[in-house]
């Protein structure tokens, strides 16, 4: 069975000192507790170190964002792989739909950035999923099977261990619309579909697809209980201890 993963994704929220006290409560709300699974935090990168000497994977892991698909040198304002292995980071975010939209990232940039980030001996969340119009469209199997295939195919050293998928609705953040478990789970088999077709079946056996929707601790047992979601990748509800744990709750509640 795949272990789960609850990521916690807090975007632009948190310095340094809100980041350590977070992190810190999910310690103490999760002290003592076997889990079935991974719980993982990502800081902007300011509050890494802080939630570094809090956050030792034991049980919370620590993750970055983002990071620069070069190695060094004249790039103000980016951050290296190797920065972030350094201050502790284990998984690094990539292609996440806000760097899509307001960065313009591409499949090049996500293509160099998740070699960087294995090169290094860390683990790539790859962000994939489709945009309110192409759903209405009819499109949304058409855009994700493009988005992977644009990228996992490149990759040099990816496997089912050092690789997490992480399917975004986009239409359905922000915009009214909801995603049902039924459509989550029609997309996320599709997208196991794909990694098949790519990387074989083994590798897709195990490799584990996040959730990127709207999971709530009201709703993370019915759908990380789903056959192909293997967790979630949180915002807002990251940004509370006690709704981010009562998310890890209803992820091990669907394993039991």
């Amino acid at each position: 069975m795949r272990r789960y993963l609850v990521a916690g994704n807090w975007k632009m929220n948190m310095g340094p000192s809100a980041g350590r006290e977070l992190a810190a409560g999910l310690q103490e709300l999760l002290q003592g507790r076997q889990l079935r699974g991974d719980v993982l935090v990502c800081p902007p990168y300011v509050t890494i170190p802080a939630v570094g000497e809090v956050a030792k994977g034991e049980p919370v892991l620590l993750g970055a964002q983002n990071c620069s698909d070069q190695e060094k040198g004249a790039y103000t304002g980016q951050v290296s792989v190797d920065m972030l292995k350094e201050a502790g980071v284990q998984y690094v975010i990539v292609a996440h739909s806000e760097r899509r939209e307001y960065q313009k990232e591409t499949d090049d940039m996500f293509v160099a950035k998740i070699n960087r980030i294995h090169e290094a001996g860390l683990k790539a969340i790859f962000c994939f999923g489709e945009v309110l119009g192409e759903r209405k469209d009819g499109r949304a199997e058409e855009v994700v099977r493009k988005q992977l295939e644009g990228v996992l195919p490149r990759l040099e050293f990816a496997n089912a261990y050092n690789t997490v998928l992480a399917y975004e609705p986009v239409w359905a953040i922000g915009t009214g619309e909801t995603a049902s478990p039924e459509q989550a789970q029609e997309i996320h088999a599709f997208s196991r579909k794909v990694v098949v077709e790519i990387m074989g079946q083994e590798v897709a056996d195990y490799m584990r697809i996040l959730y990127g929707g709207s999971c709530k601790p009201g709703n993370a047992r019915e759908l990380i209980g789903l056959p192909d979601v293997d967790g979630g990748l949180i915002g807002g509800a990251a940004l509370k201890a006690a709704d981010f744990v009562g998310i890890i709750e209803g992820a091990e509640a669907s394993q039991a």
